[in-house]
Formats: structure tokens, sequence, C-alpha cells
């Protein structure tokens, strides 16, 4: 894939911390569209995670997804055609699907997009605010799943984690990916508040994680 100067965190086998709120709002294809650029590679043609920003009375123009596009809705309310999605809404749209997005309020999103490819992928349109939370092997870890699907390989949940929590991210042949979205958590890396994103890379034998006052995750 050809480089761009816009690309950021491409080496996959170092692992990465961001401050989300450190970065700067860069601008979007769109006037009304911000965006904080985690990870980018190929420029505006290939896979990217960012946080975005939607200003009152937005658009982005329609787009498809080739490889398709992963959403969760941090504040305000995102929508498209196909309904209106406040904060907390997860959203999977498969490769092949469409959108035309908007925002009348204004919100912010986390979005990974190009980054689930492959036939057969279903659609999710989630409240996780209506999920329950289940247990998990970890007594001080609850779980909110939000998507696994037979023939791919990711598993996705938002995670709660008691306060005083030890979790232990095991290792795996794709990269692992944690956005804390409330409280802190603690790792070899240093001490990450909500909106930290972190990635550890594949096969790297896993990471241990602490959340001494609790915390609320994001995790792939």
């Amino acid at each position: 894939m050809a480089k761009s100067s816009d690309d950021a965190n491409v080496d996959l086998r170092v692992p990465v911390a961001v401050h989300v709120e450190s970065l700067a709002w860069l601008p979007s294809p769109s006037p009304t569209v911000w965006r904080r650029t985690l990870y980018r590679e190929g420029g505006e043609f290939g896979p990217v995670t960012s946080v975005v920003r939607y200003d009152a009375r937005s658009a982005f123009a329609p787009h498809s997804h080739p490889e398709g596009e992963e959403i969760l809705v941090l504040e305000g309310v995102f929508s498209d055609e196909h309904g209106d999605y406040p904060a907390g809404t997860y959203l999977l749209n498969p490769p092949g699907s469409s959108h035309k997005p908007a925002s009348r309020e204004g919100c912010v999103l986390f979005v990974r997009l190009r980054q689930y490819g492959g036939e057969g992928r279903l659609a999710r349109a989630l409240d996780t605010n209506a999920l329950d939370w289940t247990a998990t092997d970890n007594a001080d870890v609850l779980e909110r799943p939000l998507y696994a699907q037979a023939g791919f390989p990711e598993t996705i949940s938002l995670q709660q984690w008691r306060p005083g929590a030890r979790v232990s991210i095991p290792g795996s042949d794709r990269p692992r990916e944690i956005l804390v979205l409330e409280g802190a958590v603690e790792s070899p890396l240093g001490v990450h508040p909500a909106t930290s994103w972190l990635r550890w890379p594949a096969s790297s034998g896993g990471v241990e994680l602490q959340a001494p006052g609790g915390a609320r995750v994001y995790c792939r």
C-alpha cells in the first residue's frame, strides 16, 4: 500500500498508546466533519481508525463500505437514511453497504473503516445501553458483547472493569485494541485516562492491565 503524509501508527509491530484529547482536530473531505487520526495507512483509501466529530447540522457525502465500517457513538446523535443513533449505539456496516451520514445536533464517533472485509458479514445496530452486563471468566470484569461471527476473527465487546481489576489481555494473531471510555487504565506504557486508545502487536504474548479506580472500555 502506498504511503501517505496522512499515515499514522502504521507499524503494527509496535505497541501504541494515544490520548485522543491531546490530538488536534483535522479537516475531513466535509467542511463540517473533523477527525483525530489514531491509525491510518494509505491516506483516504486505506484502513483508518479515528475519532470523528460532526458539527451541528452537518453531513458527509454518501459513500459505500468496500471493506466494512464500524462505529461507536460516543456523544450526541448520529444519523443516516436508515435511522438516528444516540450515544451508546454500536454499528457495523458490512462490505457492500452504503449510507449518507449526518447529524442534526452534532456528535462524536469512534470509527474503524476498511478493516472488516469478507463476504457474509452481518450488519449490527445495537443500543448498548439496553444490553445486559454479563459475567466473564474474570470476576472483576463484566461484558456487553457487540460482535462475533463464525468465520471471522474479531471478538468485540464493551467491558466494565471494577475498581482494582487486574485484566490479562491474551496474545493473538491479530493486533489487540482498547478504547478507554470511562475511568483510567494502567499498562506497561503508562496511565491512560478516558479517551485513550491502546494497541498491542499480534503475537505479543499479551499484556497485563489494571484499573485501580475502575474503567469502562471498548475491547477487540
